[in-house]
């Protein structure tokens, strides 16, 4: 099952993430994703993100993350709680 997921990059105490999706067994750090859809940077509250490509994967069957699915919700890509 793949999952829209959120990878840390950036370093110590300057985190920024990655928005990827990935095969549900592999970890984060691995760096093995299947694509990239965006970035997000919590300093600065700067999010990127491609909503045709999160649509098509969601639409092809992948779940978003706890923290992802909010995300998506407050950008208005997906409808929510």
């Amino acid at each position: 099952m793949l999952k829209i997921r959120l990878q840390r990059i950036g370093r110590i105490n300057s985190a920024s993430y990655r928005v990827i999706v990935t095969e549900h067994t592999r970890g984060p750090k691995t760096g093995n994703f299947v694509e990239k859809l965006g970035s997000y940077n919590p300093n600065t509250k700067e999010r990127t993100l491609n909503a045709d490509r999160i649509k098509y994967w969601i639409s092809v069957g992948a779940q978003p993350s706890g923290t992802m699915h909010n995300m998506l919700v407050t950008a208005g890509i997906i409808s929510g709680k």
